[in-house]
């Protein structure tokens, strides 16, 4: 449909080629850190599950000041 209204014209343009691989790499190295990011964030969520689940052994029944 576009096509027929702005006439079938394939116009090369090395300038809008490279601007439009640039433009891919870009997106997909963005979503790459997206990926790495949010398997970090999952892992940190799992090792403070983990730490909440487990009390710190070491210092439980020691004497604090306030009794």
């Amino acid at each position: 449909m576009a096509k027929a209204l702005v006439g079938y014209r394939v116009a090369y343009d090395q300038r809008l080629m490279l601007e439009t691989l640039e433009l891919r790499r870009r997106v997909a190295d963005l979503e790459h850190l997206v990926d790495r990011l949010q398997r970090d964030n999952d892992s940190l969520r799992e090792t403070v599950r983990e730490r909440v689940r487990q009390p710190d052994v070491v210092g439980a029944g020691a004497p604090t000041i306030a009794g």
